[in-house]
């Protein structure tokens, strides 16, 4: 908050995008990446906005961009205005949303809140009927190249600059409570058919150390990955927040490299993305922001 000034209780709605946008991306410059703007209209709409409630919402530093207590508060109250800003702009212009929306989500998402988030916005916008496809992120995003989606929710490569992010996560081994690796003999794997990011990085991580692996067992679902490794018949990989609670991160002991991170992002269909409807449904999912949309890992 600016010295000497003092709150104003005057919130807009482009610096309540932006604070939620550095919120879910903990970064100003994937924010600014993100709302196509400068990282300079980031820090001032961050700074305009703790003007205007009278309170510091956001502590950076040259290592790390993080809420403050207050920040981590007004997370509900921008949802809500923006929410609120949306649905009043809407009806009195005229562009509610109407049609059908192609969705295209990865089925390990299913264990998130995005389920949830889906069947408020089909609430909200009861005029919009929802096409839902659930499958591995590649051969979605594939559809949506295709101009067979109008939004792709799922996992990209950590950088590869698609789409907007809505969280990096870290990758991890998992097993179950009594798995004991021979790192003398092929790793067991459980994987999702090829192509697959999370096969291709468990395959790069144990290649770069020099481990083999075998392909155990390939599972068309996360459901039947979960359970493959849950019986026991090989490890798999999993984003970190994302284990459930059948089987567990594999730990030091286990000797396995380091996964590193995959993103969560969200994509649009250029030819469609400018319809209400699209327009609605990105907004309800990037607005969620990480916490209330991932659990806590």
């Amino acid at each position: 908050m600016s010295a000497g000034q003092g709150p104003t209780g005057t919130f807009e709605p482009v610096q309540l995008r932006t604070f939620l946008a550095v919120a879910q991306t903990h970064s100003f410059t994937q924010a600014a990446a993100r709302l196509g703007v400068r990282q300079s209209t980031v820090s001032q709409h961050v700074r305009k906005l703790e003007d205007s409630v009278g309170r510091q919402l956001i502590h950076r530093d040259t290592h790390s961009v993080t809420l403050t207590p207050d920040g981590e508060a007004m997370i509900g109250f921008a949802r809500s205005i923006l929410a609120a800003h949306e649905q009043t702009a809407a009806y009195f212009t005229g562009a509610r949303p109407v049609g059908r929306l192609r969705i295209g989500m990865s089925d390990d998402l299913a264990l998130t809140r995005l389920p949830q988030i889906l069947r408020d916005f089909r609430s909200e916008n009861p005029r919009v009927d929802l096409e839902l496809t659930v499958d591995q992120s590649g051969t979605l995003h594939r559809r949506l190249e295709n101009d067979r989606l109008d939004i792709f929710i799922g996992k990209r490569p950590r950088g590869s600059g698609e789409g907007k992010l809505v969280k990096r996560e870290r990758l991890v081994w998992v097993g179950n409570p009594s798995t004991r690796l021979d790192l003398t003999q092929p790793v067991p794997l459980a994987v999702y058919p090829s192509p697959s990011l999370s096969g291709t990085a468990m395959h790069q991580a144990l290649d770069r150390v020099g481990i083999g692996y075998r392909s155990a067992c390939v599972c068309r679902g996360v459901n039947g990955l979960i359970a493959a490794v849950a019986a026991g018949i090989g490890v798999s990989c999993l984003a970190s927040s994302l284990v459930p609670p059948q089987l567990v991160a594999l730990g030091a002991q286990h000797k396995l490299p380091e996964l590193g991170q995959i993103d969560l992002v969200l994509l649009t269909n250029p030819k469609t993305q400018d319809r209400p409807a699209s327009r609605a449904l990105a907004a309800a999912v990037l607005s969620s922001g990480p916490s209330s949309l991932w659990p806590s890992g």
